[in-house]
């Protein structure tokens, strides 16, 4: 069976995740077998659909487009995280949503968009028939009846990281090849902050995209609200005594064999070296990865991605 990995970074990860590509290209001996990439996930910011982490803006047309022919010229999908959940019919007609759209609307590139709000879906199924559509776990189904009605409904269906740790759940879920888990989340499970805490970069989404159409790029974004989550910057090693945390031997030695084929890397908010290091964690051999690790530090040196003073 073939395994494929989603990972973050259409913008801030972009080079990182490309050196990535390269490395199992040159090295394919070093990494697990019969794994691959299958989609980059984020957005082109600034996007007022985006949900989850805010990306600072800055990118052209241009930029997207040549993202979009590098991924695809290559087999890897393009997927968006439009998941905002307060998304309403105001922000339809967003131009610069609907623009990194319509540059990723082609029939045989398999690109995604994960959505959240059904007033968003409605618009975009309608508009852009090409994109897989993907269910967000930003909707916390938790519910088996309801994670089945979602399994047919969908091309894909981001599980509920809550539910990373129901083997038993698991193993009845029909369509195991359209449902994605989750392997490194940081939150506790069943967090009773994960509502306010989606609602809150959503609010802070739209702030910040009203203030760029405002003020420009160039003008600092002061954002009213905060919230503190205790939990964003732990790194793998510090996650390990979380639940909801797959490692790669549950991984490949339950999950695989159950049937399922899709998983997700988060870390759009971590530190790039924390990201690589994850990466490395699911998808190398482990009598590789010190290895690859040095070799991904030196090609990210060597490319001017990774800088050190001196």
């Amino acid at each position: 069976m073939s395994v494929k990995f989603h990972i973050p970074g259409l913008a801030r990860s972009f080079n990182l995740n490309m050196v990535l590509l390269m490395m199992m290209h040159e090295f394919p001996e070093q990494f697990r077998e019969d794994v691959s990439i299958g989609s980059f996930w984020g957005e082109f910011p600034s996007s007022v659909w985006n949900g989850g982490i805010r990306s600072a803006a800055g990118f052209s047309e241009e930029d997207v487009s040549y993202v979009i022919s590098e991924l695809n010229g290559r087999g890897i999908a393009v997927r968006y995280t439009f998941t905002n959940v307060l998304t309403n019919q105001s922000h339809l007609t967003d131009r610069w949503c609907n623009r990194c759209m319509k540059l990723a609307d082609t029939p045989d590139a398999k690109n995604g968009v994960i959505v959240a709000s059904p007033v968003l879906e409605k618009h975009l199924r309608a508009k852009y028939p090409h994109f897989q559509y993907i269910s967000s776990d930003a909707k916390q189904i938790t519910d088996f009846d309801a994670l089945c009605a979602e399994l047919e409904q969908y091309d894909s269906v981001l599980i509920d990281y809550s539910l990373n740790s129901d083997t038993e759940l698991l193993a009845k879920l029909p369509h195991k090849e359209r449902a994605e888990l989750l392997v490194n989340c940081v939150c506790p499970p069943d967090c009773p902050r994960r509502r306010a805490h989606i609602q809150y970069l959503g609010r802070t989404q739209i702030a910040y995209t009203q203030h760029v159409s405002r003020f420009g790029l160039k003008a600092a974004f002061h954002n009213p609200e905060s919230f503190q989550c205790p939990y964003l910057d732990r790194t793998y090693y510090q996650n390990t005594d979380n639940p909801t945390l797959l490692t790669p031997g549950k991984v490949f030695e339950t999950l695989v064999p159950m049937g399922f084929e899709n998983f997700r890397i988060e870390g759009r908010w971590s530190s790039p070296l924390s990201v690589m290091d994850t990466y490395l964690t699911y998808l190398a051999k482990p009598e590789y990865r010190d290895q690859l690790r040095l070799t991904y530090l030196l090609n990210l040196e060597q490319n001017g991605i990774l800088r050190f003073e001196g």
